[in-house]
């Protein structure tokens, strides 16, 4: 583990006590002193701060003309990236050819330029595919001078607002970019937890001194990778390589939402991207099988690979993400099932430790989420 790469707050992590781990190639904070259960409910209750800067931060500046990159972009995917306003965020998803998802990601546009936040695991390959498709007609610049932090929680708006007062006029998914003593910070309001809060992205010379700066403001607290996982689950969002991967489509996934009509069968720019042929038949006759919410009876947590059974014991499908909900007090699970086991309430089966246990489907998400519309 020689090889991991260092953040830029490595000795802030260390300093705050945090217990390191090798993620995505980072050596990376699972938890601090307080512990896992107490940092998710303390992000729930006031503000979390993360450090999520394994990120990987993409510019795609346009070579010509703007409108060439939008189009090309857009046809990476099957999201709608022209109707995005300037100021605005989206969330996407680059597909193969095959209809499974690549990667997921968050893209804003910046007005000359598009700005795309990925995930750490797939960055390599994600700004390479994207210098394939899009040399043509953009500069693809992969960022290495800059942090990103994500504060979290009801009080994330009062924290940040002190050091950058003109947040507060910011809704869920805009992005600005603001001016400070930081450097540069480019925010957009949005998380990976449920509750409202902002992503900054931050020149790394600004990185230590915005988060000391955000730790001394009033209820907020430095939040890890365990508890960013236990909330994400909470809120019914995928995490890539376990709930999604490149042989999952988005229909199975449950993100049909993030498929606008605009590019679906009928609409003014229908299909023409990868996996098009699977992804809007599925939209049209449905999947076989399909991402659910799982709650299992009693405390025992169903983890990733639970096997899972109708009542009889025929095979349905498996869980992909599991563990302990600490805001809803009890255990919770996310996998896939077949199609005519997918409706909320359906009584099933899993597998833990050789013995067969009840697990219901449940709607997602297991937490309200809190965003600022």
């Amino acid at each position: 583990m020689t090889d991991l790469k260092k953040l830029v707050l490595a000795n802030l992590h260390a300093e705050l006590g945090g217990k390191m781990v090798p993620f995505a190639g980072y050596d990376m904070p699972v938890q601090y002193p307080a512990g896992v259960m107490t940092e998710h409910l303390h992000t729930r209750r006031a503000a979390g701060l993360f450090d999520v800067s394994h990120m990987g931060q993409v510019i795609l500046r346009p070579t010509s003309d703007m409108a060439a990159l939008v189009a090309a972009f857009e046809a990476m995917m099957p999201v709608d990236v022209a109707g995005l306003a300037e100021g605005r965020q989206r969330y996407g998803l680059f597909t193969n050819e095959q209809g499974g998802i690549l990667d997921d990601l968050m893209f804003a546009n910046r007005g000359d330029h598009l700005f795309v936040v990925v995930n750490a695991a797939c960055k390599e390959a994600d700004v390479a595919h994207m210098q394939a498709h899009l040399g043509a007609v953009a500069e693809v610049q992969h960022l290495t001078d800059r942090a990103l932090l994500a504060l979290q929680g009801p009080g994330a708006e009062a924290a940040l607002a002190a050091w950058v007062p003109g947040v507060t006029e910011m809704r869920f998914m805009d992005v600005r970019e603001f001016d400070t003593g930081f450097g540069p910070l480019w925010i957009s309001r949005s998380g990976y937890t449920g509750e409202d809060g902002f992503e900054i992205s931050v020149p790394a010379a600004g990185a230590l001194d915005l988060a000391r700066s955000l730790l001394a403001s009033e209820g907020v607290a430095p939040i890890g990778l365990g508890a960013r996982d236990s909330l994400r689950l909470e809120a019914g969002l995928c995490l890539y390589g376990h709930d999604i991967d490149t042989k999952t489509s988005p229909v199975e996934a449950g993100l049909t939402w993030a498929i606008q009509k605009s590019r679906r069968t009928g609409g003014a720019r229908a299909g023409g991207f990868p996996g098009a042929d699977r992804i809007l038949h599925e939209l049209a006759a449905g999947p076989e099988r399909v991402r659910v919410g799982l709650r299992p009876e009693g405390r025992a947590p169903m983890r990733e690979g639970t096997a899972l059974f109708d009542p009889d014991g025929t095979p349905l499908g498996e869980v992909t993400s599991g563990g302990f909900g600490p805001s809803v007090q009890a255990p919770i699970a996310m996998g896939y099932v077949a199609a005519s086991h997918a409706a909320p309430g359906t009584s099933l089966m899993g597998e833990v430790r050789g013995k067969r246990l009840p697990v219901t489907v449940v709607s997602l998400p297991f937490h309200p989420t809190t965003y600022k519309r």
